[in-house]
């Protein structure tokens, strides 16, 4: 069964340990939530689906395969690393933010950072593509958050962060320049490939 999420972040995790197996990486990291998980979890980490594959006392692991290393910044993530977690959602469980799937389309990177007395706006950019479909007002996945597009254009958009949301996930460390995980809202991705069917039937 197809694993969902919301974009509405539980716990902050660490990166304590990171072991290279061939052309797998395992991250094991501590969070307030690793002593409740279970062997063949599944959470999104920074917006990426894992699976759990070992637990400690406070702590988990997950393996990210080649794939997931090319697609995604895990490949830059280092000890020490702040993780946004958010366990897969419930049947019976309210949709506060989006439907999210835990499949990042690609990476993004910060341009800038501007406080606006109280709150912060974030600007980002990607590489152009047929489903990067990203509109105002419309949704996106930020590192595993669930966040409102400001504005936006064919390579980028920014999103305003109120204090609760840069307090309570890894978006208080990001900084111009950073690398970040944007999953694109899984209806535009619908429209845009239903767009491009019918341009070449």
């Amino acid at each position: 069964m197809q694993r969902m999420f919301t974009g509405i972040i539980e716990s902050l995790a660490e990166v304590v340990q990171i072991r290279h197996e061939g052309s797998n990486v395992h991250f094991t990291l501590t969070s307030p939530l690793s002593a409740g998980l279970k062997i063949d979890q599944s959470l999104a980490h920074d917006g990426v689906c894992l699976t759990v594959v070992a637990l400690g006392e406070q702590s988990h692991t997950v393996t990210a395969v080649y794939e997931t290393l090319q697609k995604t910044n895990l490949g830059s993530w280092h000890i020490g690393k702040k993780v946004n977690l958010e366990r897969a959602l419930r049947t019976d469980a309210r949709l506060d933010g989006h439907f999210v799937q835990g499949h990042v389309d690609g990476v993004g990177r910060c341009e800038a950072v501007e406080p606006q007395n109280g709150s912060w706006y974030y600007r980002f950019s990607f590489t152009p593509s047929p489903q990067a479909l990203v509109v105002q007002k419309g949704s996106i996945c930020v590192n595993g958050v669930s966040l409102t597009v400001v504005d936006a254009s064919e390579s980028g958009f920014s999103v305003a962060i109120i204090p609760y949301t840069y307090e309570h996930t890894n978006f208080k460390n990001i900084q111009t320049g950073n690398s970040v995980n944007i999953e694109f809202d899984i209806i535009g991705k619908y429209i845009a490939a239903l767009h491009q069917r019918q341009r070449h039937t």
